[in-house]
């Protein structure tokens, strides 16, 4: 089955196929001298259990150790060869691998990157090998301060859903992961059903297509089988969580900080519940995005209260937070949290400017045609979209969407989300 989305902007029109097996390939010709192949698989830490916590992202770095048809190596060196790109990265919700290669490679590189996601042949020596890599980048991420801090404040934000977990997982989960529980969690999520294939590029749409189905049918012969709806053992599809009740505070002291750090998170709707979000993302930008926003216009600017200060609608699948981090001298913590409730009440009480909300959407416009220049931009918007969203045309009416987003609709929705008597609060002290 194809079609291609005909009712977006001009400047974005790709292809949709889906194959009998279930694979979904996005292709479309774009007039660069590059080709980007982005795979997406719905796997990422969330259909971890505990006991398997860092599974998809160690999946990810065993994925390049090589297949029974390309040895170890391999495949980067006829990459580097050809001077073609590729990368991988893990998170919550996916896992993407990418390949940038010149045209004329395509149909020789392309398969090769499928056949390496496909069939990775996840030795025991290799494995304990890379154990060791991985094990080593959690401990990067655990002296890393502005990381640290981000776990303490998912472990605030989420009581129960696995996105208060670190994508890396513990020391002592990885240390006991072994080679066959890697083989049975590939075999069951790594399937065609389970991924989409992203090609943006200079070739005919036609050929992105077969080059990638080829490759796929290729790679996939005498290894498919249905993934279950979460691998056993693993999360059960959770509820969505309530909103914070009260103000819950947690505080730490570290002795590697020279200021203090605050963190305030509030439960908002997620990519599930994607009209519920344009809202957010308004608000935050108000509150945040440029020296003349709400927050570093008052906080940083005039008062000097704080050094740096930043607002994020973060959208996972299944549920978000909006998320402000601030970094301030600890003797200004109280002052400023203060402050934050305040100019959250005013969103409340009073209508956004126009001239904000202008503001706002001519830069979203703006960064809807930057961010459609390269192919490697486009394949990793459709990418995302298809993945988390199932559905290309929400990427497209984005600026649409904000520009639809009205004073009346944003003093709603800070009222229904953004409680200024409950939420989240992570507090980090300098020792």
């Amino acid at each position: 089955m194809t079609s291609t989305l005909t009712t977006q902007p001009r400047l974005n029109a790709p292809t949709i196929s889906v194959l009998p097996n279930g694979l979904t390939i996005i292709a479309e010709q774009m007039p660069i001298e590059a080709i980007n192949l982005n795979l997406w698989l719905n796997v990422g830490s969330y259909i971890e259990s505990d006991a398997i916590n860092g599974m998809a992202h160690f999946l990810e770095h065993m994925v390049f150790k090589g297949t029974d048809r390309l040895p170890a190596g391999e495949f980067e060196r006829l990459v580097e060869e050809r001077g073609a790109v590729t990368n991988a990265a893990t998170s919550q919700d996916y896992t993407h691998y990418y390949i940038t290669t010149a045209p004329k490679d395509f149909a020789e590189l392309a398969p090769l990157q499928i056949e390496v996601v496909l069939n990775p042949s996840i030795p025991d020596d290799a494995f304990e090998r890379e154990k060791l890599v991985v094990l080593e980048e959690i401990r990067r991420c655990e002296d890393n301060p502005r990381r640290r801090i981000y776990q303490r404040a998912m472990e605030v934000g989420f009581e129960s859903l696995p996105y208060r977990r670190p994508v890396l997982g513990p020391e002592f989960v990885i240390e006991d992961m072994q080679p066959q529980q890697m083989r049975d969690f590939h075999r069951s999520w790594y399937q065609p059903r389970s991924m989409t294939a992203v090609a943006v590029g200079n070739l005919p749409v036609d050929e992105l297509i077969e080059i990638v189905a080829l490759g796929v049918d290729q790679s996939s012969q005498g290894n498919l089988s249905f993934p279950p709806r979460f691998f056993p053992g693993s999360s059960s599809d959770l509820e969505k969580e309530l909103p914070f009740t009260s103000i819950t505070r947690c505080e730490y002291t570290d002795a590697t900080l020279q200021q203090a750090r605050l963190v305030m998170l509030w439960r908002v709707p997620g990519l599930q519940d994607l009209h519920d979000t344009y809202e957010l993302d308004i608000l935050a930008a108000v509150l945040s995005h440029g020296r003349t926003s709400r927050l570093v216009r008052d906080l940083r600017e005039e008062r000097g209260l704080v050094s740096s200060i930043s607002v994020s609608n973060l959208s996972h699948r299944v549920q978000g937070l909006f998320y402000i981090s601030v970094h301030c001298p600890v003797e200004n913590l109280e002052a400023v949290e203060a402050a934050i409730i305040e100019h959250i009440h005013h969103l409340q009480t009073e209508l956004v400017n126009i001239s904000e909300i202008e503001r706002i959407r001519k830069r979203v416009a703006n960064r809807f045609v930057f961010g459609n220049e390269t192919p490697s931009d486009r394949a990793g918007l459709y990418g995302y979209y298809q993945s988390l969203v199932g559905n290309l045309q929400p990427a497209f009416d984005y600026p649409l969407h904000i520009q639809r987003v009205d004073q009346e609709h944003l003093r709603l929705a800070a009222r229904k989300y953004l409680s200024t008597n409950a939420y989240g609060a992570v507090v980090v002290k300098p020792c």
